[in-house]
């Protein structure tokens, strides 16, 4: 079985205090309901579980209303860090679950495609992340800014979700996580614990993150853009 968690549990604090990001609106809908929405929709995914802010799942239910989703769909709740979140979305998975994609809330855009080729990778290696080659120039700085050295970016790449796993696989790594009382912020990162690897996998269509208002018309001309293809 293939299912999905949406961690929805954060707030956003670039965007200022008292404002959640995923209710912002954009294309006509709340950030979530695209994200959610993404998932619902894609056929082999059997189930899917919601991360929230306790106290917040009547507001998801009228999300879940709102794009009237077809898959069942169970509500976690949200931990300290997003490793505890995830965590407690991996807790309520079904037992049947072999293949669980994670996925930003706040990432709206993602494609069928990259969510169908990242679930493929993840059976093949254990482990998979959508993921764009970095084609800035990047340096690193020292002390006051001042740049120390030009970094080459052949290999570098920049990891985005969904970022997908054998269901045993992430579990193990994030026990590893717990067990050393570490913190992470990518759930690939811990699959390096345990010497797992983790297949890049490209993402050829934009899949950006809302972290800051100027990233909404961005978002909105993805989303329009894709509807018109």
């Amino acid at each position: 079985m293939i299912c999905a968690v949406i961690v929805a549990a954060g707030k956003g604090t670039r965007m200022g205090p008292n404002i959640d990001k995923l209710f912002l609106p954009v294309a006509g809908r709340p950030v979530i309901a695209h994200t959610w929405e993404r998932f619902d929709h894609f056929p082999e995914i059997a189930q899917i579980v919601i991360v929230v802010r306790e106290g917040m799942q009547s507001a998801f239910k009228e999300i879940a209303a709102q794009i009237q989703t077809t898959k069942p769909y169970i509500f976690a709740i949200g931990g300290k860090e997003r490793q505890d979140s995830v965590w407690n979305g991996l807790e309520a998975l079904p037992k049947e679950a072999t293949i669980v994609a994670i996925q930003d809330g706040a990432r709206p855009c993602t494609s069928e495609q990259i969510i169908r080729d990242t679930l493929a990778a993840a059976r093949e290696t254990g482990a998979a992340v959508a993921a764009q080659k970095v084609t800035d120039t990047i340096k690193e700085a020292c002390a006051n800014n001042i740049i120390a050295r030009n970094v080459d970016r052949t290999h570098l790449w920049s990891v985005q979700t969904p970022q997908a796993f054998r269901a045993e696989v992430i579990r193990r790594a994030l026990s590893e996580v717990f067990a050393r009382k570490l913190a992470v912020t990518d759930d690939t990162a811990a699959c390096e614990l345990i010497q797992q690897p983790v297949r890049l996998v490209e993402s050829a269509a934009p899949n950006p993150k809302v972290t800051a208002r100027a990233d909404l018309a961005f978002v909105e001309l993805c989303l329009t853009a894709g509807k018109s293809v």
